[in-house]
């Protein structure tokens, strides 16, 4: 694409901020340490995970730069910034999840491949930019629509990002048609994050936010939009970010056999404390987000300091001095809830928290029943096993 250049080395990447947890440096993945989760319902841009496939590309001139729409439609077009800006712009409040988020808990029961994230691989942004379903409308596809006159059904979002995976291609990922040209669905061609210019980790100049569906469909870098028949087949879409139950393993796993990942489910953590942590008998704060895909809010957050045998609700929120109704009009649908409890720790505690959404969809008990080959998707109950400080003192006397 004109204006932009993808380097060939990590010799040029961004600057970040230095209390992140690297989890690998080529390419960069990092997630912010549990406790800053919780500081801001609004996560700031330096302590939003970075997941990345490759090198970051470089923007050289925005003035050459342009997004083009092809594929099944009556004539292409290449839209500039400029004109993506002129169109009426939106702000969407909406959590990112990597579909990894907690695969370190799942590879501890048995192997899995991919990026070892811990309860960090997500954030809460507010995404500025133009809807998908406006966008579409230049080229003459109808809000609502399933289909168009040409047999169109699936949106592809190709990046500028090149990687391993498509062998020297481009990163790609598709939705539906019915979800691009929903307006309600707020799917953005986002400029803005958190009211600022994107930075270059987040997909400066232009990135797609698909609310309510996993990270892997919020393509950045965007080089093209393309109107298709059946949905992408890029290697994001065909053979990974599948969910399979815990019989499959790479001997025996059909990759066709599993359809693309898209909403994610019913999630919750404790960011307050670690999965092992001393704190003394007593009072103690438990703290953390609960988030569900597809708009559904969080109907409850349920905390037990005994491993599940009596439970107690958490207090939720989102927005200061706004009580927090699930599914109700001043919340925001897409973005996560933070939830507080503070509560008698007794010796030896097992402090769990499970989260259920507007649904009644509640997260599984045990991460066995949830264990799958590439670790996507741990929405198990989350467990915090804690050693009180007199105990562990005495043990070293």
């Amino acid at each position: 694409m004109p204006g932009l250049t993808a380097p060939a080395s990590y010799s040029d990447e961004p600057p970040r901020h230095p209390a992140l947890k690297i989890n690998s440096k080529e390419p960069f993945n990092a997630e912010p340490h549990r406790s800053a989760l919780v500081s801001s319902y609004i996560t700031p841009v330096d302590f939003f995970y970075k997941r990345n496939h490759g090198p970051i590309p470089i923007v050289d001139d925005l003035s050459r730069y342009s997004v083009s729409i092809t594929g099944i439609v009556n004539k292409n077009v290449q839209l500039s910034m400029a004109d993506i800006r002129s169109l009426p712009k939106y702000d969407v409040t909406a959590t990112l999840q990597c579909a990894g988020n907690r695969r370190t808990a799942m590879s501890k029961v048995r192997k899995v491949r991919g990026v070892g994230w811990d309860i960090s691989a997500l954030g809460n942004a507010t995404w500025g930019g133009a809807k998908l379903s406006d966008v579409l409308e230049l080229v003459g596809i109808p809000k609502l629509s399933s289909v168009t006159s040409l047999g169109g059904k699936h949106v592809e979002f190709v990046s500028v990002d090149r990687c391993k995976e498509e062998k020297g291609g481009p990163y790609k990922a598709s939705i539906p048609l019915k979800q691009a040209t929903d307006p309600e669905a707020d799917v953005l061609l986002a400029y803005e994050m958190n009211g600022e210019t994107l930075n270059r980790d987040h997909g400066y100049p232009l990135r797609v936010v698909v609310p309510g569906v996993i990270g892997a469909r919020s393509v950045k870098w965007l080089d093209s939009i393309n109107i298709i028949e059946e949905e992408c087949q890029g290697f994001f879409v065909q053979k990974d970010y599948k969910m399979f139950p815990p019989s499959v393993d790479w001997d025996n796993i059909n990759w066709s056999t599993r359809r693309p990942q898209m909403d994610f489910p019913v999630q919750s953590a404790i960011c307050t404390l670690e999965d092992v942590d001393v704190i003394k008998e007593g009072k103690a704060r438990i703290a953390g987000y609960a988030v569900s895909g597809g708009g559904r809010g969080i109907e409850r957050v349920d905390i037990s300091v005994d491993g599940g045998k009596t439970w107690v609700e958490a207090h939720r929120y989102q927005k200061s001095n706004v009580p927090y109704i699930s599914d109700g009009p001043q919340s925001d649908k897409w973005a996560w809830v933070l939830f507080e409890a503070t509560l008698d720790v007794p010796a030896n505690a097992e402090i769990v928290a499970k989260a259920v959404d507007s649904a009644a969809n509640v997260q599984p008990e045990k991460v066995e029943d949830v264990w799958n080959l590439r670790g996507i998707l741990n929405t198990s109950w989350h467990r915090i096993k804690i050693q009180n400080s007199s105990c562990v003192g005495r043990s070293k006397m």
